[in-house]
């Protein structure tokens, strides 16, 4: 079992009982240069909302800094641009599902900065 095939199974049990709970869920990805963020429906077959960094007017707004979409501050910026853009379609409460990914760094702060911004979970 590689690294990939253990991350995907630890996130098994979250989204069983995500699915269970009959909630949108907020999802993350993370890849060394991008994170990426979404909010998938109840049902599970559509995506609500996203953000990530490999967005134009994320890259903007990055540009001039080292690292660019793999560090935490981009983490943050997402977060807080998932959250106003999930709030303007009504969307309050989610799920947090760090898809198997440690609760540290990116997706520590991309969690925060979303509850922060106004998004409850």
């Amino acid at each position: 079992m590689d690294k990939k095939q253990s991350r995907l199974r630890r996130s098994l049990q979250t989204r069983h009982k995500i699915a269970e709970l009959r909630v949108d869920r907020l999802t993350v990805f993370r890849s060394n240069l991008h994170i990426y963020a979404n909010i998938v429906a109840a049902s599970g077959d559509t995506v609500l909302v996203s953000a990530s960094t490999a967005e134009v007017e994320v890259r903007t707004q990055l540009a001039g800094q080292s690292g660019k979409g793999g560090n935490t501050a981009a983490a943050a910026l997402v977060g807080k641009r998932l959250a106003e853009k999930a709030l303007a379609k009504g969307i309050q409460s989610v799920a947090f599902d760090r898809a198997g990914y440690r609760y540290h760094g990116r997706v520590k702060t991309l969690a925060e900065a979303a509850r922060e911004a106004g998004l409850k979970f």
